[in-house]
């Protein structure tokens, strides 16, 4: 059985930091507890309000972000609830218990994207799909993992690669793009939205550790929508940006005209494919996360 570790990420929020998890811990889920009566579905949230200093949890789908009161400091504690979470789940806790009740869940939402390699085209997802990448390709390198499996049964597919948060699909020539790719868009969103397994428990591995090197925008000068807004792209866009070489970076937010403005650099600098179609990704992204706030995206070059 695979061993469970536990990744301490700082957050641009100096009280809450994350808790990553080299596992899935909820299936597309996201849940967000204030107290301990409202932890009455997660044993692990209720074992950490037992902490004076824990002030909300947060659980998503393989991390747990911990809002702190200041009566101490993240550095004071960070790595002893690590270990505590650690413990908890190597020792067959359970981190929510199932429920046939209606859970909220955030809407599924998948765009597609070229690629420089006119046989592979990129769909990008607002759910993380997998902890580490992986590649299958034929229908038997993919009896462990289902949504790749079943992308196989298309006869113009012929191999699957799954990152964090996109898969890039590889078709034979008997197809055009411009003809497959709304059917796949669709088939992957509805599959996603359904709850249906990426990997199965077998297929997936310890995920490497991550270093960030990009620099954090000075929260000072960000609201807490711009924060929202950092945090989606840190986690959803940057992973697939930088997989063709590319990267983003946010630039500004007005709050009076819904306005987000993104750099594109790198490769996606001055691409026609990447300011239009990216930035037409990020919109439909940023409208569906944070509904009312955000109405359109402009993508600049750097």
């Amino acid at each position: 059985m695979q061993k469970i570790s536990i990744n301490i990420q700082p957050t641009t929020k100096p009280t809450i930091v994350k808790f990553e998890a080299n596992i899935f811990l909820t299936k597309h889920e996201s849940f967000e507890f204030s107290n301990i009566e409202e932890a009455g579905r997660s044993p692990l949230a209720r074992q950490l309000f037992h902490l004076p200093f824990v002030k909300k949890v947060y659980i998503a789908q393989n991390f747990v972000a911990i809002e702190k009161y200041n009566i101490v400091h993240w550095k004071d504690v960070q790595q002893e609830i690590a270990e505590q979470i650690e413990t908890f789940m190597n020792n067959g806790g359970v981190v929510v218990t199932p429920s046939e009740e209606e859970i909220k869940k955030m809407p599924a939402t998948v765009y597609a994207e070229s690629t420089p390699n006119p046989t592979v085209m990129k769909f990008v997802s607002n759910k993380k799909l997998v902890l580490q990448s992986v590649e299958f390709r034929n229908i038997d390198e993919a009896k462990n993992a289902p949504l790749a499996k079943a992308l196989f049964h298309f006869p113009f597919v012929k191999e699957v690669f799954i990152d964090e948060n996109y898969l890039s699909i590889m078709k034979f020539d008997i197809a055009e793009w411009n003809d497959i790719t709304q059917e796949l868009r669709e088939f992957i969103r509805e599959y996603l939205e359904q709850g249906k397994d990426v990997l199965t428990e077998d297929t997936v591995q310890p995920s490497a550790s991550k270093k960030e090197d990009s620099a954090a925008v000075p929260e000072l000068q960000l609201d807490n929508t711009s924060k929202e807004i950092v945090a989606i792209l840190d986690e959803y866009i940057k992973p697939a940006v930088a997989s063709d070489g590319g990267n983003i970076l946010f630039e500004s937010y007005d709050e009076e005209q819904k306005l987000v403005k993104v750099i594109l650099q790198g490769a996606c600098s001055g691409c026609p494919s990447s300011t239009f179609t990216l930035k037409n990704g990020i919109e439909t992204m940023l409208k569906d996360m944070l509904q009312g706030r955000v109405e359109r995206v402009e993508a600049i070059n750097g």
